[in-house]
């Protein structure tokens, strides 16, 4: 079982989309996706969740709360109640309790793309972009010497992040548009070095007025 798994996700990648020109305004272009692909107001984000894992899997239930400008608070249960990971993403900083697994959730990039929020990290450098097939865009970033970060943005949603080092995808989110236009209706994370699959399906979303600023924190809890 676990030699298909690793077949499956080291084969199957987010279908790249076919780039048809370069954006005349990358600088620009960038800056109005990541207007329009951010957080707004303050929401509760029900969701169920499964990871494959080297062939091993298990899911459950999971609740993110999130609030403007940028912070998103996930926990992650089993169907039993059980808590798995629970952690807090501000800003550009993953939070994660002391001891918590820090190998379950994507870096930060990807996890905000988890959201459909397009936020490179601010170190990272834009390096060009592309006018896709359908109206959409890629923008190529370098976060190093060794790895890249693109994104793909369509009607001002993004669609796909992925990692790369050197010339290959070794990680990336791929979402699926809700019907209502906000929060994704589904997103996949895939770690092709370390074989995993973490798959998230939208249940619910719940306006909110605001949250207790603690649970930005789980380190203090």
């Amino acid at each position: 079982m676990a030699v298909a798994f690793v077949m499956m996700i080291s084969g199957c990648g987010p279908g790249r989309a076919v780039a048809v020109g370069p954006l005349p305004d990358p600088g620009g272009a960038a800056r109005a996706a990541a207007g329009a692909a951010r957080l707004t107001e303050p929401a509760r984000i029900e969701f169920r969740w499964e990871l494959n894992e080297a062939g091993s899997r298990v899911e459950g239930v999971g609740i993110a709360r999130v609030e403007a400008p940028f912070r998103a608070r996930l926990d992650l249960f089993l169907d039993n109640g059980e808590g798995v990971v629970s952690a807090a993403l501000v800003d550009d900083e993953l939070r994660l309790p002391f001891g918590a697994p820090d190998d379950v959730l994507p870096p930060v990039e990807l996890m905000w793309g988890t959201l459909g929020v397009f936020r490179p990290l601010p170190t990272a450098r834009l390096q060009g972009g592309d006018e896709l097939e359908g109206a959409a865009q890629r923008f190529r970033y370098r976060a190093d010497d060794q790895v890249e970060l693109h994104y793909e943005v369509s009607g001002g949603r993004v669609r796909v992040v992925e990692m790369l080092r050197g010339t290959s995808v070794v990680q990336w989110v791929r979402l699926t548009e809700a019907e209502d236009g906000g929060y994704p209706a589904a997103a996949t994370y895939r770690n092709l070095v370390d074989f995993r699959e973490l798959k998230i399906t939208r249940t619910a979303v719940i306006p909110a007025d605001s949250f207790d600023p603690s649970i930005w924190d789980p380190r203090a809890q």
